[in-house]
């Protein structure tokens, strides 16, 4: 039976990618950020973490506003990494776990999702601005790519992505695998990006959300995009898709933080937090 041996939020800045790309991890600027993925990174080694079930958002990137789907599942045994920018980044392709995410997909229907399927997903900043930092290549674990619509109305609300998180971890306790899971969901802080807010952070806001993750996290699946946007800035709504990796782990059993990490330097807020169960 497969498993959930943890979950990880983080933000997926594309400033992370350009960074590592550059090599710029011993950088002051950069130093901080990067050490503080390096205990999740060996904590994943030390819980024998051998799949990741990446929840993200697209950027426009393999769906366009003519067709977005709410949520998109990568069902392939390769995922393709997506060339943005100019060069394209010097990372091999992403091993997936095609029979997970048919259980997934199984799963999440069975709960009265209706996912669109994937045979081929290639993954952006939103997966691969992250990965490298958690499971350096040559990749030694595999990654099941689920997208969510935050850019396109209407988008799913933040409790329907907390009730994601849980048909997660119901379809993976199903499962027949063996994989040791470890729920990841990308997106946020506050940022914006456009307007005369260009630029708003709300640091104190982003600690709160972090506490309230731990301690109360059914505060936050009540919230409305219309609040996340006003606190943290128009493309902070991203947020409410870390709710899926910490409803995956439940709310009845004692949990353990592994990490937590916050700075504000620029342009969004980077955040990391890492829970596993206690038990």
């Amino acid at each position: 039976m497969a498993r959930i041996v943890g979950a990880i939020g983080s933000s997926h800045a594309p400033s992370i990618a350009f960074a590592y790309d550059a090599g710029h991890g011993e950088r002051p600027e950069w130093r901080g950020l990067f050490d503080a993925y390096a205990p999740v990174r060996d904590w994943l080694a030390r819980v024998q973490a051998d799949t990741l079930v990446f929840v993200y958002n697209d950027h426009l990137n393999n769906f366009r506003f003519d067709n977005y789907p709410s949520f998109a599942i990568g069902t392939g045994e390769v995922h393709p990494v997506f060339g943005e920018g100019k060069v394209p980044r010097p990372l091999p392709a992403v091993p997936g776990h095609s029979a997970l995410a048919w259980q997934l997909a199984r799963g999440l229907v069975a709960d009265e999702f209706d996912p669109s399927l994937c045979l081929e997903m290639s993954l952006d900043h939103g997966v691969m601005s992250v990965l490298p930092l958690l499971a350096p290549p040559p990749w030694g674990i595999r990654v099941v790519p689920i997208a969510v619509n935050v850019v396109l109305e209407p988008m799913p609300t933040p409790r329907r992505c907390w009730k994601l998180g849980c048909s997660i971890a119901k379809a993976v306790a199903s499962a027949a695998d063996d994989a040791r899971v470890a729920v990841v969901a990308t997106g946020g802080l506050s940022h914006q990006l456009h307007g005369s807010s260009f630029g708003q952070t709300n640091p104190a806001w982003d600690q709160r959300f972090l506490d309230l993750l731990e301690q109360d996290p059914q505060a936050l699946a009540d919230i409305t995009h219309d609040e996340l946007i006003e606190r943290g800035g128009a493309e902070s709504v991203e947020m409410m898709v870390w709710l899926t990796m910490r409803a995956s782990l439940g709310t009845d059993q004692p949990l353990r933080r592994v990490q937590r990490y916050y700075d504000a330097p620029k342009l969004t807020g980077y955040g990391l937090l890492a829970l596993e169960p206690a038990n």
